[in-house]
């Protein structure tokens, strides 16, 4: 099955990430929203997310492996163009990590900084809709 999803992700505390290509990359402590697809196989993609063991392939996997931890999933069947959509969306009301996850297309990025829990819940409730939602402990 192909699809879209978003990771909402925690990081604890202030923190730099060495971010592959990117370099150095400063989050600063709270909920993260990532958007990524997966024109095949997007349950195993999703597994991979949720593993800390794996090589470091992707934007996101640096994060997750160094200081990220996955809270929750949102994921949906979807066209790849749709990752875009949902990154614009969530562009409106979270702050984008300049260039994250964004090396195959013109967005600005994938990777947004939500805030506190309840501007979390609210830049997501978009989501809720059309999404299928696991939460991840």
């Amino acid at each position: 099955m192909k699809g879209i999803y978003v990771l909402v992700v925690s990081v604890d505390g202030d923190t730099k990430v060495n971010v592959g290509a990117l370099g150095n990359t400063f989050f600063k402590k709270g909920l993260y929203a990532y958007v990524g697809s997966a024109q095949k196989n997007l349950k195993k993609r999703i597994d991979r997310h949720l593993r800390k063991e794996k090589r470091s392939f992707w934007h996101i996997d640096y994060l997750l492996r160094d200081v990220g931890r996955v809270v929750e999933v949102f994921w949906k069947e979807a066209e790849k163009s749709e990752e875009c959509r949902v990154a614009k969306e969530l562009g409106k009301t979270g702050v984008p990590i300049l260039n994250f996850g964004c090396s195959d297309c013109s967005c600005v990025s994938h990777l947004f900084m939500l805030g506190d829990l309840n501007l979390s819940m609210s830049s997501l409730a978009f989501l809720t809709a059309d999404f299928t939602r696991v939460v991840h402990a």
